[in-house]
């Protein structure tokens, strides 16, 4: 069976070291997001995102470059493995481009359901945030 894999790029209005921090800083993820976040600076770390719905570990950690960790919500069963969700981000005349890659989704649904997810919960919100 083939990974199932979706990749996004958008463009945020801010610096790749503000958009990374945004991503990663508990403080911030939590006004753009409006919900409880957490990414430990160290691999191997402790990774959260929306008031725990999902968890994983950190992969990669370098600021205004790249991020990755695991990717496990709370409505995939113990047994389904991890998926993997890893950014870049490169600076651009209107700011930074982040390239969102996430793969091995456990079925074509859950991938689908992530696409929107992404947009709606990541990416809008943070385009809102960069913004005021």
């Amino acid at each position: 069976m083939k990974s199932l894999k979706l990749k996004m790029a958008t463009t945020i209005a801010a610096k790749p070291d503000a958009v990374f921090a945004a991503l990663t800083d508990a403080k911030e993820i939590g006004q753009w997001s409006g919900q409880k976040g957490k990414v430990a600076s160290k691999i191997g770390g402790a990774f959260e995102m929306f008031d725990g719905w999902v968890k994983g570990k950190v992969l990669e950690y370098k600021p205004g470059k790249s991020l990755a960790y695991t990717w496990h919500t709370e409505d995939w069963t113990a047994d389904t493995a991890d998926s993997v969700v890893r950014y870049t981000f490169a600076p651009v005349q209107d700011g930074t481009r982040i390239v969102l890659e996430h793969s091995n989704f456990p079925s074509e649904s859950e991938m689908k359901s992530h696409k929107g997810g992404w947009k709606e919960h990541v990416f809008d919100p943070l385009k809102d945030h960069f913004s005021k």
